[in-house]
């Protein structure tokens, strides 16, 4: 069997789809990380309350 030298349209279709997918993987990681800082809003402790006693 002959190897079968790759088109230049299977070159053009690679690169898009590996820029597709980069842009997924940043698009995924914005919103994990926007989840991840509201989600993290929720569970710090409310202060502490002072008392102001004269």
């Amino acid at each position: 069997m002959a190897i079968k030298v790759g088109h230049e349209l299977h070159k053009r279709r690679l690169s898009r789809n590996v820029g597709v997918g980069v842009t997924l993987i940043l698009f995924v990681g914005l919103v994990y990380g926007v989840t991840v800082a509201k989600v993290g809003d929720l569970y710090k402790p409310a202060p502490a309350a002072t008392e102001v006693s004269k």
